[in-house]
């Protein structure tokens, strides 16, 4: 009996929690992984309990999905993602949804969104952002590809992303093709600079200023009072006051 509500392959840290978030937000999950004895150790274990189905091949992972399937791809980028994805394809029908949620380049998106168009498949290049914990808690989510999928995953995905304040979702369609990756791609961009600024302000503070660890925090956390307010600025406040 097909009663997944969607199927998840890859079963590293990333999957796996992605995979205890939809369940628990009510969603029954497939899931499969190349080495399969990852998916039993899953299934007796963290997933035990839950909503979630153990499958040991493609076929068997499809074969428990509702229809229109909805299979998402937490593996690799590159070769990988199209070693699965061919892999998958004899399972699948027209109007069945593939969805990359790894780190693909948005090049590889826009090709992979053709050819699946070409077969009648709707492909979804999929950004997540968060980490380990965003990921079992609370991710962005930034999908794009062919816009025929978007009414077949926005009730997972926006179930399952991290909420602002007032609750509305971080997770809206950003375009088609590779746009869900390429603004992933620029998300890591901005992020990666806003790091090595910090790393820059840490370095200035320490060597030229002299500043032991805990007036830097003091200083950081109060540039988090001001227009500087984020996240990496508030972390970077609170590991030096424990330093």
């Amino acid at each position: 009996m097909s009663e997944a509500d969607i199927g998840v392959i890859g079963l590293a840290v990333m999957g796996e929690n992605l995979v205890l978030n939809m369940a628990n937000h009510g969603f029954t999950v497939a899931v499969y992984n190349r080495t399969t004895q990852r998916v039993d150790d899953f299934v007796e274990g963290r997933a035990k309990g839950k909503t979630i189905i153990g499958t040991h091949n493609p076929e068997e992972l499809v074969n428990q999905l509702k229809r229109p399937r909805r299979v998402m791809l937490m593996v690799q980028a590159g070769a990988a993602v199209d070693k699965v994805i061919s892999d998958l394809l004899p399972y699948l029908e027209a109007g069945d949804i593939v969805i990359d949620g790894g780190n693909s380049n948005y090049g590889d998106t826009i090709r992979r969104t053709h050819e699946m168009t070409e077969k009648g498949l709707l492909y979804v290049g999929t950004g997540v952002s968060g980490g380990e914990e965003g990921a079992l808690i609370g991710p962005s989510i930034m999908p794009g590809g062919n816009h025929e999928a978007w009414p077949h995953v926005k009730n997972i995905f926006q179930s399952i992303a991290a909420k602002v304040d007032d609750a509305a979702p971080c997770c809206d369609w950003v375009g088609a093709d590779g746009a869900g990756h390429y603004v992933k791609m620029v998300h890591n961009g901005i992020e990666y600079g806003d790091m090595q600024m910090i790393a820059e302000a840490y370095a200035l503070m320490k060597h030229a200023l002299g500043m032991e660890a805990g007036q830097m925090g003091e200083v950081f956390a109060e540039w988090n009072t001001g227009e500087l307010d984020s996240y990496l600025i508030e972390i970077t406040a609170e590991i030096l006051a424990k330093v």
